[in-house]
């Protein structure tokens, strides 16, 4: 039988064990650890790896960049390489690649008031009288087999008869597989205009991506990419974050989300400095990380207003934008910021 002295020892120096265990676990509990996200799509196989704390997000909550400033104090536009330069048209911004015969990218805003529709339409495939190299044409994608793409997408451009007109600029089409262009990349574009809707604005950077050797269509030797990047800033409610995406140039059932990136990703796939004049602390903040759960993933196709009804109190928006009085699947009350009058998001508008 053990003495007291013994016992009162030995009881001290279970404790003191209990407790270094309770210490490992939870300095092991507060490690973020790391969480594969792969795209199981055939041909992609590069994992990326994200940390579980960047993913492991609430509901609807926003964890993006502070942003007391205009977005227009900043340059957006990417980092020009030696040779390139910028064809400023009214909607869009463009560098185009003579090699290549198309964009290396385009740049646009997006805006709720952008959303207004003003035209329809109009099919006016030309060359870009702004290029002065020439650009493709339409015998080149006559009987290719192969759609031609927009990267700026006439969807957008519905506030403008000039936007609409200049979206068919040749320098803004790109071949793309038809069931890319009419799947996934439309299904994109619809989600881009979703975000553009519920939010004070978007920025956009999108192009091929271009390497040598790639096969060729019509006369001018148009390339034809094996995939297509976008590269996207959203600015709402005084905050900022940013996401990314590359598809490849067919066919995909895959989720959008299982495609998102985060910005330095892309420029990593791409080789292109996006919102290079940012200061380094904001660019590294809104390039670095991907919150995957901060982005709605379901397009809304009604996201149009039209002209005769987009005065306030018609439109059913606010000039300002509000936190959504909705309630999510966990009780908490919803994060994503809205215009509706209602007050409420297009995930809970049937809660009102």
């Amino acid at each position: 039988m053990l003495g007291p002295r013994r016992f009162f020892k030995g009881a001290a120096f279970a404790l003191v064990i209990l407790l270094m265990v309770a210490i490992f676990f939870e300095r092991n509990e507060d490690t973020p650890r790391e969480t594969e996200v792969s795209s199981s799509e055939q041909g992609n196989t590069n994992p990326r790896i994200l940390p579980e704390s960047d993913l492991r997000t609430e509901e609807g909550l926003s964890i993006p960049l502070s942003f007391d400033q205009e977005p227009e104090r900043y340059g957006l536009l990417p980092a020009l390489r030696s040779g390139e330069e910028v064809i400023r048209h009214f909607a869009y911004d463009v560098v185009y690649n003579e090699l290549h015969e198309q964009a290396q990218w385009v740049a646009y805003t997006l805006t709720p008031e952008r959303l207004v529709k003003r035209c329809s339409r109009t099919d006016n495939f030309r060359r870009d009288p702004l290029v002065r190299t020439g650009t493709a044409d339409v015998a080149d994608y006559r009987g290719s087999g192969y759609d031609r793409g927009h990267l700026v997408p006439a969807g957008d451009m519905v506030w403008s008869t000039t936007a609409m007109s200049e979206s068919f600029f040749f320098s803004n089409i790109s071949p793309q597989n038809p069931s890319f262009n009419r799947g996934i990349w439309k299904t994109l574009e619809e989600l881009t205009r979703t975000w553009g809707a519920d939010s004070d604005s978007l920025y956009i950077v999108t192009g091929p991506l271009l390497s040598d050797k790639l096969p060729t269509l019509g006369r001018n030797k148009v390339s034809i990419p094996e995939a297509y990047f976008k590269a996207i800033l959203r600015f709402d409610g005084g905050q900022m974050k940013g996401v990314g995406f590359v598809l490849p140039n067919r066919r995909s059932t895959l989720p959008l989300r299982s495609y998102a990136l985060s910005i330095d990703s892309v420029e990593a796939l791409t080789g292109i400095d996006f919102f290079a004049d940012f200061p380094d602390d904001i660019e590294d903040q809104v390039e670095r990380v991907l919150c995957s759960l901060c982005w709605t993933w379901t397009a809304n196709r009604n996201v149009y207003q039209h002209e005769e009804s987009s005065s306030q109190g018609n439109s059913g928006r606010s000039p300002t934008s509000v936190q959504c009085s909705g309630t999510t699947k966990k009780g908490r009350r919803c994060r994503n910021r809205t215009r509706n009058v209602s007050g409420y998001c297009y995930h809970h508008v049937s809660q009102q």
